[in-house]
């Protein structure tokens, strides 16, 4: 018998809110559009800002660095991971689950187009890549106690079977997206993962 994901209470967003949201829309795609005309590491807050119509210091109210700009959006994810694998039902493995998560987070990305304009620069970008790494290192130990209650009972060392099942996924999905990547975002990236997985566990 599956689980049932958990519906979260949602309220109406406040005036403050929708206007936090506003500067912060204007702002990413103020840095993307000019990321696009002369390149991420070309392009300054500086820039950002007064292109933005905004001062730098303000800038830093909603963004800590150039970095969260454009990798910002991923603290969520971790979250959102944790409670789609959470979800799943009872008998779905610790690999159909964390599938499962995967297609969530690119879901919660938003288009294709938009996946691929961002995670295009994030993997083209070292300082970003850093970053990107940086951020799942903490989806990492937010989800792997739920990887953990997914592995089979009495399985020696559990805790390290988890592990290396999570490091797995992760390498996977990185390969899948950078080799949708170089094909100019045709095919499924959950495809990609699959032949990923496949090939790992052969």
């Amino acid at each position: 018998m599956g689980t049932t994901a958990p519906q979260p209470t949602t309220t109406a967003p406040t005036l403050w809110d929708r206007s936090r949201q506003a500067v912060v829309a204007s702002i990413h795609d103020t840095a993307m559009r000019l990321f696009d005309e002369q390149g991420y590491e070309a392009t300054t807050i500086a820039q950002i800002a007064k292109e933005a119509g905004i001062s730098q210091r303000s800038l830093f109210r909603y963004f800590g660095t150039k970095e969260d700009i454009v990798c910002g959006e991923q603290d969520g994810f971790g979250e959102v991971l944790r409670e789609t694998v959470e979800a799943q039902p009872a008998e779905a493995t610790a690999w159909q689950a964390l599938r499962a998560g995967l297609v969530a987070i690119m879901d919660a990305h938003g288009s294709p187009e938009q996946v691929l304009r961002i995670m295009g620069l994030i993997f083209g970008t070292p300082s970003l890549r850093a970053r990107y790494v940086q951020k799942r290192l903490l989806w990492h130990e937010e989800v792997l106690p739920a990887v953990l209650a997914r592995m089979p009972a009495g399985a020696a060392d559990p805790e390290l079977r988890a592990e290396a099942v999570l490091a797995t996924v992760f390498a996977c999905a990185d390969a899948a997206t950078e080799a949708w990547i170089r094909a100019g975002g045709q095919g499924d990236p959950a495809a990609l993962y699959d032949e990923a997985v496949a090939a790992v566990r052969g």
